[in-house]
């Protein structure tokens, strides 16, 4: 074959050819194929070249797209080890009662989606049948991530096996009556059933690779056998379409997570049409995964393709199958046989040949129904090889038929996902199709019934001797509560202690107070230190040769900085994640570390550090999963505040994360001040997390990088800290320049490095203004606002209760001016509980790069600031004169 003209450069051209007229009779042969067999001949030659290299291990690039056929050809596909007649009564079954629950719940203009399970039904039935292992099994049983649409085939499945009854499946999406079913998996909603949240459509396959990377990091730890745990996600072809569900491709082909299955149900749809109209998605998937190092099983075609694969001795049909795009073959699965002989197989005279051998029955079969996803022996075959298959993740493609077996209302129709019932007849059809036992008279009161075989029958015996022989019912989660013992009080005394004269940054003060817990014997090894590429920004760089990176292949090469004391050190046991520049997957990562509580009966205590400004931000939607899911640690938002973080400007200045954290139930958020306030909470935090009688909470620290000598902890503010409000110090603790018994009084409430601030203003309004400021830690708002809500339901209950806030301020005189690096918004959540008059000062609007002097002046919260909204408090009223505020001003040259 010669050289093109003006054929660009490539690679090859800079190895050496040490024999050019060999590689010139290649060229030749290959140039003869083309001409005397054709182009197509020389390519299948190319093709069939490069699949011998990769199986005679040649280290040669792999081809990213394959042909739209099988992967495992029939003649390759292993015995199947079920009865296959009992197996499709059980998923007959399944498939009724999910429709039926869906239809039942219309009713009451719930919703719910019946199209989705309809299409995956035996995708989820073989693998309950004869791959997912059970928690009762050795270990910890498989983890599946279950497609959030795909719950309704779900709840069938445990209603046949007794764990739902009846009256749950008509209380579907209806919960509030404590008996109903969530609409999605919900590990809080109904926490025996749901490990994983997964709606959230993107969220799961992040998950399920760092679920499956934690398994391993357990492993290599010696915490946890994990070696028979398998993570299977089943996910929709487009959901794909999220950013998170290929994020970390990379990492599960790098680290080797053959412990990792990826299943993806290629219907072709999504919400509103076809996923990819004017191409293949499926084509695009595998070029896409291959890429990325993950081996890829392709399971498109059911048996009825098996004679038309045969007949195609010239390769049209496999030709065409590439070139039809993915919209055109869905409106084949719904139209006649003649329309697909004319637009499918008129193409061209070799297909035209091919077709007229095949009977209207025969095409109508393939094209309308025989999809590699709806055959259990297919499914087998891929589950099957995905297991055998070591040293990478798998991804399975199979093609199926959304809103199979729903009837000609339903299959391949753009709006099925909306579709919410079926009529009665559509049901009756439906039985008539599943072969199942349900008379006409069982919709005499026009309602569609449930069915169910009986608790004794063939099908339930079967379902039950399967489970058993896998471990257990799935899926199920079981929680084996382990208490950890209190870290030892020397870990925490440092803190408690102050800092001297030392300056010290509460981001510091934290590295220190974890890496001094990482020592404690009991349950030291238990920290997950997890970090997204700035461990150095926080100090934790001490921590790399002590506690070791994470890396499945430990160091396989010598450090740049091995000379130094704080080197860079991976190791296969290491106890540090350092994620790379991904909030995303650290979250990820920190997820399943959060959870590995219930997930492997192994309590972990995972902190997250990071710039402040991309937690909540960037990961909120991450945040409610571990709510979701139940998860317990420390998330640490670390240079936190809109002026601390010296010179980054808007991007990196953070006013806001506490106002999305309030939003999270789940989280109890905490902005320290000084360092012993990080040493309770912590503390605190361990118990009600980890103690005898566990609670399914997360927290959120802000901690700052301002250095500030940090005072020793006075006696008797642990309740005040844990709750939210302390007082640190009164007008008449000041050493100098103390104000008059009589002088006006006002009270100043800060959190976080806002304390410094309120501190010094104390100071000038003492001093220059003689009115006498007691100065309030507020650790937190959210906590104090938590506290005030349950009053105010109790209430309601006929229960008279004060909030902590208002006894805390009980009898404090004069008004309160709150103030924060947040926004208003922050301290402003408790106003309606002060009974004092009450105002706030914070960072609102867009943070901009400055010195933290100008920057708090910008915002109106430096001390000089602070003292002028004070006076003006005090001037509305009436106990300053209203001149002490202009006076103020053009004193402090605001």
């Amino acid at each position: 074959m010669s050289d093109p003209v003006g054929k660009l450069p490539s690679e090859l051209d800079q190895l050496p050819d040490r024999d050019t007229e060999e590689t010139a009779e290649w060229a030749a042969s290959l140039d003869a194929v083309a001409k005397a067999a054709g182009t197509r001949r020389a390519e299948y030659l190319l093709r069939r070249t490069l699949q011998h290299a990769e199986a005679a291990g040649l280290a040669l690039p792999k081809l990213l797209e394959t042909d739209y056929v099988n992967t495992i050809p029939t003649s390759a596909e292993p015995e199947f080890p079920g009865d296959e007649e009992m197996e499709a009564k059980i998923t007959a079954w399944n498939r009724w009662n999910a429709a039926a629950m869906v239809t039942r719940g219309s009713k009451y203009g719930v919703g719910g989606h019946i199209a989705t399970f309809a299409s995956a039904a035996w995708l989820y039935e073989t693998g309950f049948q004869h791959f997912f292992r059970g928690k009762e099994a050795d270990g910890s049983g498989d983890q599946l991530y279950i497609q959030g649409h795909a719950s309704p085939g779900i709840y069938a499945r445990a209603f046949l096996d007794g764990r739902v009854s009846e009256q749950q499946l008509d209380n579907f999406r209806q919960e509030s009556g404590g008996n109903g079913l969530p609409s999605y998996p919900h590990p809080r909603r109904l926490p025996w059933l749901w490990e994983f949240p997964t709606v959230s459509m993107g969220l799961g396959p992040l998950s399920a690779i760092y679920q499956a990377r934690f398994n391993r990091y357990l492993q290599n730890r010696s915490i946890k056998d994990t070696a028979n745990s398998h993570v299977w996600a089943f996910l929709g072809d487009g959901e794909m379409d999220e950013p998170e569900s290929t994020a970390a491709l990379a990492l599960a082909s790098r680290e080797q997570l053959d412990n990792l299955t990826f299943v993806i149900n290629c219907n072709l749809q999504r919400l509103d049409g076809p996923v990819r109209a004017n191409f293949r998605v499926v084509q695009e998937l595998e070029a896409q995964f291959r890429g990325a190092g993950w081996n890829v099983i392709k399971s498109l075609w059911g048996s009825a393709w098996d004679e038309l694969f045969q007949l195609d001795t010239t390769g049209a049909l496999v030709r065409r199958l590439r070139e039809v795009p993915d919209a055109q073959f869905q409106t084949y699965a719904t139209r006649d046989v003649a329309y697909i002989r004319q637009h499918f197989f008129g193409a061209n005279a070799e297909l035209v040949q091919l077709a007229g051998v095949l009977s209207d029955a025969k095409i109508a079969e393939c094209f309308h129904s025989s999809r590699g996803g709806h055959e259990p022996r297919k499914v087998y075959a891929a589950y099957k090889a995905a297991l055998e298959h070591k040293g990478a993740p798998t991804v399975i493609l199979a093609q199926t038929v959304k809103g199979y077996t729903l009837g000609a209302g339903f299959e391949s129709k753009n709006a099925n996902h909306q579709m919410k019932k079926l009529t009665i007849d559509e049901f009756k059809d439906m039985r008539d199709l599943l072969g199942l036992p349900i008379p006409d008279s069982a919709f005499a009161d026009g309602q569609v019934p449930y069915g169910h075989p009986g608790a004794n029958s063939p099908e339930v015996q079967y379902l039950n001797e399967r489970r058993a022989a896998l471990g257990g019912p799935a899926p199920a989660r079981k929680v084996k509560h382990v208490a950890l013992p209190a870290p030892a009080d020397r870990s925490f005394a440092p803190l408690l202690k102050g800092s001297g004269k030392q300056e010290m940054a509460t981001t510091m003060a934290f590295v220190r107070l974890v890496k001094d817990l990482m020592r404690d014997k009991e349950t030291g090894k238990r920290w997950v230190p997890i970090v997204p590429d700035e461990a150095r920004t926080f100090g934790m760089e001490s921590l790399f040769p002590s506690a070791g990176i994470y890396s499945p292949l430990g160091q396989t090469y010598e450090p740049v900085d091995r000379d130094q004391l704080m080197y860079y050190k991976e190791a296969k046991d290491g106890q540090i994640l350092n994620e790379g520049i991904t909030e995303a997957g650290a979250m990820a990562d920190f997820i399943a570390a959060c959870t590995s509580y219930a997930t492997h009966g192994e309590p972990m205590i995972p902190f997250y550090i990071f710039y402040s400004m991309f937690g909540w931000q960037r990961t909120a939607d991450q945040m409610w999963q571990l709510a979701d899911q139940l998860g317990k640690g420390f998330i640490v938002g670390a240079t936190a505040g809109r002026t601390t973080l010296t010179g980054e400007g808007l991007q990196h200045a953070d006013g806001h994360s506490h106002l999305i954290a309030s939003t999270n139930p789940a989280s109890l958020n905490y902005d320290p001040a000084f360092a012993y306030e990080i040493a309770v909470i912590v503390k605190d935090g361990l118990r009600r997390m980890y103690g005898e009688t566990p609670e399914d909470v997360f927290y959120y620290l802000t901690v700052y990088n301002e250095p500030k000598v940090q005072p020793a902890m006075p006696e008797g503010v642990e309740e005040g800290i844990l709750k939210g409000l302390y007082r640190f110090n009164t007008a008449a603790d000041l050493a100098e320049a103390a104000p008059a018994a009589d002088a006006p009084k006002v009270q100043l409430m800060a959190s976080g490095t806002a304390i410094h601030w309120i501190l010094e203003a104390q100071k000038l309004l003492a001093a220059d203004w003689n009115v006498a400021a007691d100065v309030w830690s507020a650790t937190s708002w959210g906590e104090l606002r938590r506290d005030a809500l349950e009053c105010d339901e109790a209430l309601l209950r006929g229960e008279v209760r004060t909030p902590y806030v208002t006894r805390a301020l009980e009898g404090a005189a004069g008004p309160v001016l709150a103030v924060s690096d947040w926004m208003r918004q922050v301290p402003d959540q408790i106003s309606q509980w002060v009974e004092q008059d009450y105002t706030s000062l914070g960072t609102d609007g867009f943070g901009l790069s400055d010195t933290r002097e100008g920057a708090r002046r910008h915002f109106g919260v430096d001390a000089q600031s602070i003292v002028v909204a004070a006076l003006a408090q005090l001037a509305r009223r009436g106990e300053v004169p209203a001149s002490a505020v202009k006076e103020a001003r053009e004193r402090y040259g605001l």
